[in-house]
């Protein structure tokens, strides 16, 4: 059995403004229905694969457990990161969790966020190295070229392959456009993907050889590791002390015992607009319009709305991408895509709210979306899932009126207690106790006016939270 390992962190600024910090590009659904990282999950289940360990933070556990479950996939483990410190410690922490309980497993890393779409090619293509993973070799797969890419890292063969593993000579890193250019022609290249399969043992003693330091740190953050909710938390002090490192430059570029295997395949890391509107499968005009968008006399364009009631209509435009959401809009020149990332450290630096905040800020009971913001007031729409509750709480300086518009709702405020039915409203005074939950079997869809003199999400006092949360929520 292999064991998947999805790495599911990072920010994936380059695809502002549907991408930010707070909800990154692996949980939207950027190619079809389902989102990039639910994608990942199924191409990487099956027979022969095992439940999946996932890495991630704490800001997104709540939403990996639920995009797993959504696509009938229960983890074998969800590790929760302290804080991010790259693909190094957090592959290793995730290999010492799996070789604890099986010491002889096959382990395949990848990323949570690349578009493979032929399942069956690819997991064809896996099974081509395990001969060479079980033999004690790593395992690294690559692209096909396409074309001459100067956008990613490369590897290079003993020998020109079309299928099989070929030992590996070396990575490469990003080449200027003759070094794209000879490497494509001379056959002997492929596209680093940074998937890798290996034996539990053999990457920990790549770790043991190549990366010493951060073995104990590591170690001591996983055997401190305490389960919370179904998650695992890695201990934070240890962890902290664990170099910020990718596995590439900590392990694999210093490794000999490394095996390469090409993918013939489609395959994408997203890593633009511009590779949004390739795979998006351009019309002969090279137009692509996703949502509420139209293009009248237009070429070689992406548009893309991600709300209904929001119109993007593009006129005589060429190489050209706009994405419009209802807190921010993104136009660019096609061939500037991969500038987006520098837009988005401006807008930090200028303390924009919107180069790192989602609209719709997503919790363990549903979610929010503000609609409306002013002196001394705010609107929201808030969703509930069914069986979830909000923590009871008080707020210091806001008053919040409930109008329940979808489901039912019970709500506490202070010693009371009483179910709010659509077209009902309710009153939190300020100071009041309250909570909602949801006992139905439908969501609560409710409109919360707040009103008071400060409407930051920090105040709250939290007296009891079902999901043992010590911040906002």
């Amino acid at each position: 059995m292999i064991t998947p390992v999805l790495m599911c962190g990072g920010s994936g600024t380059r695809l502002w403004p549907l991408s930010r910090k707070s909800y990154p590009k692996q949980f939207s659904p950027l190619m079809g229905n389902r989102s990039l990282f639910q994608a990942s999950a199924m191409r990487l289940s099956g027979e022969g694969y095992a439940p999946p360990v996932v890495v991630t933070n704490a800001d997104f556990r709540f939403i990996v457990a639920e995009q797993l479950a959504a696509i009938g996939i229960d983890p074998g483990a969800i590790l929760i990161e302290p804080e991010g410190r790259n693909t190094a410690p957090a592959v290793l922490a995730a290999c010492l969790y799996v070789k604890a309980r099986d010491p002889d497993a096959l382990v395949l890393a990848a990323p949570s966020d690349h578009v493979i779409p032929d399942t069956k090619a690819f997991q064809a293509t896996v099974a081509a190295g395990l001969d060479r993973a079980r033999a004690g070799d790593i395992v690294a797969f690559g692209i096909t070229p396409t074309r001459p890419e100067t956008g990613y890292g490369y590897l290079e063969l003993s020998a020109s392959a079309t299928c099989g593993p070929v030992p590996l000579v070396r990575f490469v890193e990003k080449p200027d456009r003759a070094g794209a250019n000879a490497m494509v022609a001379s056959g002997n290249y492929l596209w680093n993907a940074g998937i890798f399969l290996f034996s539990a043992k053999t990457i920990l003693d790549a770790f043991a050889a190549h990366a010493p330091g951060l073995m104990t740190p590591v170690e001591q953050a996983m055997a401190q590791a305490k389960t919370d909710l179904g998650f695992l938390r890695i201990a934070p002090e240890p962890w902290a002390g664990a170099k910020d490192i990718s596995i590439d430059y900590a392990v694999m570029e210093q490794a000999r015992n490394i095996t390469a295997v090409p993918f013939a395949g489609r395959w994408s890391d997203l890593g633009g607009w511009d590779a949004v509107w390739e795979e998006s499968g351009p019309d002969d005009a090279g137009v692509v319009t996703t949502g509420a968008a139209n293009a009248l006399d237009c070429r070689d364009v992406l548009l893309r709305s991600e709300s209904e009631s929001q119109q993007l209509v593009g006129i005589g435009l060429d190489g050209i991408i706009a994405v419009a959401m209802p807190d921010a809009v993104l136009v660019a020149d096609k061939s500037r895509a991969q500038d987006v990332q520098s837009a988005v450290r401006l807008l930090k630096d200028m303390a924009v709210p919107q180069a790192v905040q989602f609209p719709r800020d997503h919790r363990p009971w549903g979610y929010f979306e503000s609609l409306a913001v002013g002196a001394r007031f705010q609107v929201k729409r808030i969703v509930v899932k069914p069986g979830a509750a909000l923590s009871l709480q008080s707020h210091m300086h806001r008053a919040e009126h409930w109008i329940v518009v979808a489901g039912t709702a019970r709500v506490t405020i202070d010693d009371t207690r009483q179910l709010v039915g659509e077209n009902q409203s309710v009153y939190i005074p300020l100071g009041a106790v309250h909570r909602m939950e949801n006992p139905g079997k439908v969501p609560v869809v409710l409109i919360e006016v707040q009103t008071g003199g400060y409407l930051g999400e920090d105040d709250i006092i939290r007296y009891e939270d079902v999901y043992a949360r010590d911040r906002s929520g």
